[in-house]
């Protein structure tokens, strides 16, 4: 009898250690049926067109998780602090609203997160052409202005005064901008890029002035990085691209051919032929673009040929294709030649004997 007396006295004087059991524990079975409802829930959306429903639901699923146990550890710290009155558990409600808006933000980022994913899929499939490089800026825009605006409210709910940290941001600015001056170029280098869109991502790009060629990889706000021919990353910091000049041969509209070729001076007479007829294999070749600049001309008397040039246009603008199609070209101009009995010419030197010239073999001596 005693020791049930006891027990109750101990349970009436520490009911709260049941009541933060009681909290937990519903926190975790919450945490297990909101598990289990989301998978059911996934499980179902999978079959819909629409993706925009799996990426609200993929979104929530780790900061949900995270909601439910902050709420109830906080209350749990709740229940400990009226019974203790211990200072420490009077920080469980501004850490309580802390989380709750730190989870909120990481919603709103882990959605734009998927509805960029998502969006790019979506046009992948249907075979529409996607800007990464837009996407990309866009959504780096709206997370960043999500995580500083969570930033400003939990300050704001800590008591903090935002105007007052706002004033305190600008009169800073300006120290951080003197400290900060390279960082600052690349960020705005950046921006430049996103606005501006000389090149985008997975584009084949080069400079004259320094040596940059390679294919964009991405397009951070402090580095481009760049994958070079020989597979080697290039990081190059935003600022130097409003230095230099760069070209962006993924751009271009057709690829040229431009080659001199050169017959024997024995063959002046076949040239005029030679050249008709390349002219008509050109404007025949389906691989060449007809409606832009084609020339064929005789354009040199040179020291040991006649050149004539060839200028015209591919359709592609692949780089191997391109020089498939440059293969071809050639090898039919070289057909055209030797069937007009005509050779391409090499180097070759003419020597010139006087006549009268007598070369006399030398006698030996025994």
């Amino acid at each position: 009898m005693e020791s049930l007396t006891e027990i109750a006295a101990w349970s009436s004087q520490k009911g709260w250690v049941v009541q933060v059991f009681l909290v937990i524990f519903a926190a975790l079975v919450l945490d297990l049926v909101q598990r289990r409802l989301l998978n059911r829930m996934a499980r179902t959306l999978e079959r819909t067109r629409n993706p925009w429903d799996d990426a609200l639901l993929h979104a929530m699923r780790k900061p949900l998780g995270m909601l439910i146990w902050t709420l109830g550890i906080t209350f749990a710290a709740y229940v400990v602090r009226e019974e203790t009155g211990a200072a420490l558990f009077e920080l469980a409600e501004p850490l309580r609203n802390i989380g709750v808006i730190f989870c909120l933000a990481w919603f709103l980022v882990n959605f734009l997160q998927q509805v960029e994913l998502r969006y790019v899929e979506h046009r992948e499939a249907e075979g529409r052409e996607v800007d990464h490089t837009v996407i990309e800026a866009v959504v780096r825009l709206l997370r960043a202005s999500v995580w500083i605006t969570a930033a400003l409210v939990m300050l704001q709910t800590l008591g903090f005064s935002v105007s007052g940290v706002l004033a305190f941001g600008g009169i800073g600015g300006i120290a951080v901008g003197f400290a900060a001056k390279d960082l600052l170029a690349n960020f705005f280098g950046g921006m430049m890029i996103y606005l501006d869109r000389p090149f985008s991502r997975g584009d084949w790009i080069r400079s004259p002035d320094r040596k940059i060629e390679g294919t964009v990889e991405k397009i951070g706000w402090r580095l481009t990085q760049i994958r070079t021919f020989d597979k080697r990353p290039l990081y190059v910091p935003n600022s130097v691209f409003a230095s230099i000049a760069v070209e962006n041969p993924s751009r271009m509209s057709y690829r040229r051919i431009y080659e001199t070729v050169g017959i024997r001076y024995a063959d002046a007479g076949k040239m005029r032929v030679i050249i008709q007829e390349i002219k008509a294999m050109l404007r025949a070749h389906p691989e060449i673009a007809s409606d832009q600049t084609l020339i064929v001309n005789f354009n040199e008397f040179a020291p040991s040929s006649l050149d004539f040039f060839i200028y015209t246009f591919t359709k592609t603008t692949d780089w191997v294709h391109f020089h498939e199609v440059k293969e071809d070209v050639l090898l039919k101009v070289l057909d055209i030649i030797e069937s007009q009995g005509a050779e391409a010419a090499f180097p070759t030197s003419t020597l010139h004997i006087p006549d009268g010239v007598v070369l006399q073999q030398g006698t030996r001596e025994g």
